[in-house]
């Protein structure tokens, strides 16, 4: 009888399993924990350092308030730059100096001869028949502007960083004998991209335009899309060694009073040198930087963001990229196409369940495969298992192994179609996909069924709309083919697991990631897996807690 009973004891290999399965994530728990912790800390002695320099640091210094001793500090302070043009002449008619400073190229040169050139120094000749002299110190800035100028954009400087950093940003600088400060004005003649469709976003059914990377045309098209006075846009200056422009938009009667202030301090608190792309700003104001997961939905598309405005979200635009920034963001938006809600209810929903178990299979399909082959054969059905392992026959690998090889020479030729040259990078991907996968069955490195898994796999993370939340899954695939390979099932129902956990306690500015699964929400569930019909979408998602909760009246 205590033979009997011993026999039901299982061997030291599940105890072990067992053992790790509970070691594994608390392990991780704590080795997360100390990291955020390290992280806070580092960037709050960074903020108390920056802090501290900013009280100390001092303003720049004023113009002198003469003609030719101003000049020569302004030419001190740009420097041996030979971009920058000192255009010195007379105006007509009062003989006195004037100099014009730009950097070349920056600014139309038409419309500096016709609109100040042409006008200082002919058209005033005929001013001043009327007026014998120029106006007092005093009133020759406004009369300059308000009589002389036909310029949009005018403004008076009397700090030499300030005219510094605005001839060399692309303004024009305008000194005139006789007055203390200087007026800077704005003639940009920036050389822009049509308007064409997003290249990253493509839909069958749609609108075909997408943003530049020139701010104020992505502004003016949020204009044309939504033409309300309810749009608001608030401009802030960010990066510290190099500037650049960026916008928050939000509808001012939809929008979260809380959740546009917490933005607007984030931004406010980004401490950058230089700002190259939105991607920067992704990475700086997001809740956990940490998780592989994207905190912010960055699209080519003014028809999803002014969708996400009408819902509450705010859009972060920064000149110098077509990608703006949508926040906050869950997951289910990421597979989400604009396309769901231009076809009828029905398709759409099609669609939309067809992307969520695309993204299950890109996540788990390998997993799932190394899992039941090397630990949990008995869970395959006889006649499958049989053809598997008959496949398998000399194969020199474990199955970890053989998807490893087979995964990342997929990564490869994807990353060397995208780099290549448009018209060879497809069909090189095409071909070379082919040609390894054959080649390696062949030589006997892989099996023939693990290809097809591996290939149907790519196939479902290329039906993921966003390119960026796509390489997430496909790097959390390697993961989960870890703890398969030491687990087996029990190391990918760990992992998913860890996945889920992860995901309920991420949140994306006070957002709960998962919403409305977690919490549940059963309002906001007739845009979740399904796209109820139009007529039943009355009301905006709880979870964005708007000051407007219909739609319409």
């Amino acid at each position: 009888m205590w033979s009997q009973f011993v026999s039901y004891i299982p061997d030291w290999t599940t105890f072990m399993q067992a053992g790790l399965t509970l070691l594994i994530p608390i392990i991780i728990f704590y080795s997360y924990r100390s990291l955020h912790s390290m992280i806070k800390e580092q960037n709050s002695t960074e903020k108390r350092a920056l802090s501290t320099d900013s009280s100390g640091e001092t303003s720049g210094s004023k113009l002198a308030g003469d003609y030719k001793s101003d000049v020569e500090l302004i030419k001190q302070a740009i420097g041996n730059n030979c971009d920058v043009h000192f255009r010195e002449f007379i105006m007509g008619g009062y003989e006195v100096g004037a100099t014009l400073i730009f950097v070349a190229g920056m600014q139309a040169a038409d419309h500096i001869n016709t609109q100040v050139l042409q006008i200082l120094m002919m058209d005033a000749e005929k001013d001043s028949k009327d007026n014998k002299s120029l106006p007092s110190n005093s009133e020759l800035s406004a009369y300059m502007k308000q009589k002389l100028l036909p310029v949009c954009e005018i403004k008076e400087v009397v700090d030499i960083r300030d005219l510094n950093q605005s001839i060399l940003n692309g303004h024009i600088a305008l000194f005139i004998e006789g007055m203390s400060n200087v007026l800077v004005m704005s003639m940009p003649n920036e050389k822009t991209r049509p308007i064409t469709e997003p290249i990253s976003e493509v839909l069958i059914r749609g609108p075909r335009i997408g943003f530049t990377e020139v701010l104020s045309e992505n502004t003016a098209i949020l204009r044309r899309q939504g033409r309300t006075e309810n749009l608001e846009m608030t401009m802030y200056e960010v990066g510290n060694y190099l500037k650049k422009n960026l916008v928050v938009a939000y509808m001012k009667d939809i929008v979260n009073p809380d959740l546009l202030q917490e933005v607007k301090q984030r931004i406010s608190k980004m401490d950058m040198d230089y700002f190259a792309e939105s991607g920067y700003v992704e990475q700086l104001i997001e809740d956990n930087i940490l998780s592989p997961f994207q905190q912010g939905q960055n699209t080519e598309r003014p028809d999803r963001v002014i969708s996400a405005l009408l819902e509450g979200r705010i859009a972060i635009l920064l000149d110098g990229t077509p990608f703006a920034l949508i926040v906050p963001v869950t997951f289910s938006m990421l597979l989400q196409s604009p396309e769901d809600y231009y076809e009828r209810w029905i398709p759409g929903t099609l669609l939309r369940i067809l992307r969520f178990f695309a993204a299950f299979v890109a996540l788990m399909a390998p997993a799932l495969y190394i899992s039941f082959i090397s630990f949990h054969p008995g869970l395959i059905p006889t006649e499958l298992a049989i053809s598997i392992i008959e496949a398998r026959q000399g194969v020199p690998f474990p199955s970890l192994i053989e998807g490893l090889i087979l995964a990342i020479s997929l990564e490869i030729l994807r990353e060397a179609g995208i780099r290549l040259p448009k018209p060879i990078g497809p069909a090189m991907g095409i071909v070379g996909g082919l040609i390894i996968g054959e080649a390696s069955v062949q030589a006997g490195i892989v099996s023939p069924f693990l290809v097809i898994v591996v290939a149907f796999t790519a196939i479902s993370s290329f039906s993921i709309p966003m390119f960026s939340a796509g390489i997430t899954l496909r790097f959390l695939r390697f993961v989960g083919m870890l703890f398969a390979a030491i687990l087996g099932i029990y190391g990918t129902v760990l992992f998913f697991l860890l996945i889920c956990s992860h995901l309920t306690k991420l949140k994306s500015f006070g957002v709960p990631y998962v919403t409305p699964i977690s919490p549940f929400r059963i309002n906001d569930w007739k845009d979740l897996f399904l796209r109820a019909p139009l007529p039943l979408m009355k009301q905006r998602p709880d979870m964005m807690k708007t000051q407007q909760k219909k739609r319409r009246s």
